[in-house]
């Protein structure tokens, strides 16, 4: 049966506890603040914090909660579907070999679907990496927004626009999850960002500038710094023609990427997964003045005290 639970996005938080006796206790927090949207799952019995239920023991909370522990959630992963909404929950909540904790529909209402809860791990990312760690299902949240993907015309990828409603429920989510878990800017990625040898989503249609500029949601470079950057830049020359140096400043920024000093096909992939996020104009996986000036302005503002 489908439960509809109608909840402030922003600053509600249900907290199921399971005692050690028949009882569960239920404590509820609300403020509300803004936007409120319908979050839909098929399995009431989800949960927050669980503990051990022994028949012959008390469970005692008294001592509870410890003050040394920390979140396991450290990234929020976006992606698209490339497929219409019931396509989309066929794969995601039936076929068991991909999911995500919520699917964003494609529709202008006030319904976001729940999939997985959030102290699951979704199987989302796959072989993937940030910043040193690996395997980020182990680690994140994964939102799926649905969304047809690209179209390919001879060489070229023609991607689809995501509407404005569509990304007010995105960032409306993305903001609850990040205050939540006190997620890092820097860890608001998408796929393509943590996979970019074979991943292409959310894309370049996806509006990451949007989201940082009118929801503080993610990183983005400070334009003074861009520009400053852009009047260092010296074409054909070191170390701004280095493949080494640019691959070098991408792996510091977060991406995975071997150091080979070559201009390869993986350091195209990954050139252009960037360029994707924070260059979507021009998203061709060559390095220019531009390209070059965003990374060091990224690194400068987030990464200053990274080597």
């Amino acid at each position: 049966m489908i439960q509809i639970i109608k909840f402030n996005i922003l600053c509600c938080t249900l907290f199921f506890l399971v005692s050690c006796g028949s009882q569960k206790k239920i404590i509820v927090d609300s403020k509300v603040i803004r936007d409120t949207v319908y979050i839909t799952h098929a399995n009431p019995k989800y949960h927050i914090i669980t503990e051990a239920n022994l028949p012959e023991y008390v469970i005692s909370q008294k001592n509870f909660p410890s003050v040394a522990f920390n979140e396991r959630i450290k990234f929020l992963v976006l992606h698209y579907t490339v497929s219409d909404y019931p396509t989309s929950v066929k794969i995601l909540a039936k076929k068991g070999q991909v999911s995500a904790h919520y699917l964003i529909t494609d529709q202008p209402n006030d319904t976001i679907d729940i999939l997985v809860s959030e102290d699951k791990r979704a199987w989302h990312a796959g072989v993937s990496s940030w910043n040193g760690t690996e395997n980020l299902n182990d680690t994140s949240i994964g939102i799926e927004i649905v969304n047809k993907g690209y179209t390919k015309i001879k060489d070229s990828l023609i991607f689809t626009y995501f509407p404005k409603y569509q990304i007010k429920k995105v960032a409306t989510l993305s903001k609850n999850i990040i205050n939540r878990y006190e997620i890092d800017p820097v860890n608001v990625v998408g796929h393509s960002d943590i996979a970019p040898l074979r991943k292409q989503d959310p894309g370049p249609m996806f509006p990451w500038k949007e989201l940082y500029t009118q929801y503080g949601i993610g990183a983005w470079y400070e334009e003074y710094d861009k520009e400053y950057y852009l009047t260092q830049y010296i074409p054909d020359s070191y170390p701004y023609s280095s493949p080494l140096e640019f691959q070098k400043a991408l792996k510091k920024y977060g991406y995975k990427i071997d150091l080979t000093g070559e201009w390869d096909k993986n350091t195209y992939l990954t050139i252009r997964a960037f360029q994707w996020h924070f260059r979507p104009e021009k998203a061709d996986g060559n390095v220019d003045a531009e390209t070059w000036a965003i990374l060091q302005a990224l690194n400068k503002k987030y990464r200053s005290n990274t080597k």
